[in-house]
């Protein structure tokens, strides 16, 4: 296998092709403190791309409840259990080519190296059963072992840490810079796009071997009874590219992007550098991911680089949550529970417009309010942030400190 640095894991690893990362990368954050389930993305997602025959439980976005759910059942405990123990190294100097730490397990790839299993990573094949709902165990709570649960709860929770707790994750393919299933697959099937780095699969290739169902560790490749061969997330590339009837030529956010309710999510396409991502501070997702650090990618010890990143629950376990989005979730939820002045502004920009964001800018506004946030002082502006298209135009501006309306007497709630 070759050796190529992988940044999320703050060092080099094994990987069956050499490293070779695309100009853009398609990538996006999802702030799952807004998250509230109520599967639109889903939907949206669904009547796009999967109505079909053959693709009833075929699920390319969906969103479960954590810890127990998932979907397939259980992806992430088996896929864990795969790789043996499980370190970091943190280092108190942390930069852009170790922003976490090092990792100092075996990756998927590694895992099967060493392991001479002679495949590409290790994985396995659902069953069936498996795959049966796709919200299973929603809204399931897991309660801290001090609590007597049969006698029910007597005192409420409150942060940093819940006693009982769950939270919603959504999920679609990463499109990963290092794709499991693109290396899992003997007919090579499967590419990623150099243009902006969207992991597709070629249809008229596929023999329905599902070595990408099993060696991807987060189950996005699927496999159609009707037709024999697999199919995955496609990232909307005709919207991505343009394409779609409504966007006039406009790069334009995925449908579950784009139909989101809660404003969780914010898509786009970075600029690429060998080692990583390119110094990029104006654009919203390199702004999140690096320079902030509140947006960490989902099980990084996989070792894929996965490009969906996610803003931590504030009330989960701090455990659980290093787990699965590595060493960086307390700084992470520090910043996100009383956020700077430039970060509360581009948490506004998620979902306030289709077309893809670029770039932002901020027109500074009169102090609101100050108050105190776990001790600290913290001061509200109402600022301005807008957002830029690819040739630097703007096409979105909002406020950060929303207007407040007063119903008139005549509207008033009362009898």
């Amino acid at each position: 296998m070759a050796q190529t640095h992988n940044w999320q894991l703050g060092r080099k690893m094994s990987y069956p092709y050499p490293g070779a990362r695309p100009k853009l990368q398609f990538a996006a954050v999802f702030n799952l403190n807004r998250c509230i389930a109520c599967q639109t993305c889903t939907m949206s997602c669904k009547s796009t791309w999967t109505f079909g025959k053959g693709q009833e439980a075929m699920w390319w976005n969906n969103v479960e409840t954590k810890p127990y759910g998932g979907y397939p059942q259980n992806w992430d405990v088996k896929g864990l259990s795969l790789l043996g123990p499980q370190s970091w190294y943190v280092d108190e100097k942390k930069d852009l080519t170790a922003p976490y730490g090092t990792y100092e397990g075996d990756t998927i790839f590694e895992a099967a190296e060493y392991r001479e299993l002679h495949q590409e990573a290790v994985g396995y094949t659902p069953e069936d059963k498996e795959w049966r709902f796709p919200n299973i165990y929603e809204d399931t709570a897991r309660a801290h072992e001090s609590l007597n649960v049969k006698d029910g709860l007597t005192q409420g929770s409150q942060l940093p840490v819940h006693d009982t707790w769950f939270f919603y994750l959504p999920r679609l393919c990463n499109h990963c810079t290092y794709p499991a299933c693109l290396a899992a697959c003997p007919r090579k099937a499967i590419y990623k796009r150099p243009e902006d780095g969207i992991v597709l699969l070629d249809q008229s290739r596929c023999r329905g071997y599902r070595k990408c169902v099993e060696q991807c560790p987060y189950k996005k490749p699927m496999f159609r009874g009707t037709t024999h061969i697999s199919e995955k997330c496609i990232a909307c590339y005709p919207r991505i590219e343009g394409k779609d009837p409504m966007s006039k030529g406009r790069p334009r956010e995925t449908r579950c992007m784009a139909a989101c309710v809660g404003r969780i999510r914010m898509q786009g396409l970075v600029k690429m550098a060998e080692d990583g991502w390119a110094e990029d501070p104006s654009h919203p997702l390199y702004y999140l991911v690096h320079v902030e650090k509140v947006a960490l990618p989902l099980y990084p010890q996989f070792g894929t680089e996965p490009n969906i990143y996610y803003i931590p629950p504030r009330w989960a376990p701090r455990q659980y949550l290093r787990q699965m989005f590595g060493p960086g979730v307390d700084q992470a939820i520090e910043k996100y529970t009383a956020p700077s002045r430039k970060l509360l502004a581009v948490l506004q920009l998620f979902r306030a417009h289709q077309d893809i964001i670029f770039s932002f800018g901020i027109k500074e506004g009169k102090k609101v309010y100050e108050t105190t946030i776990n001790g600290k002082p913290w001061t509200m502006y109402d600022d301005t942030v807008i957002g830029y298209d690819k040739k630097g135009k703007e096409f979105i501006r909002t406020n950060v400190e929303e207007p407040i309306h007063i119903r008139p007497k005549q509207f008033a709630n009362s009898i």
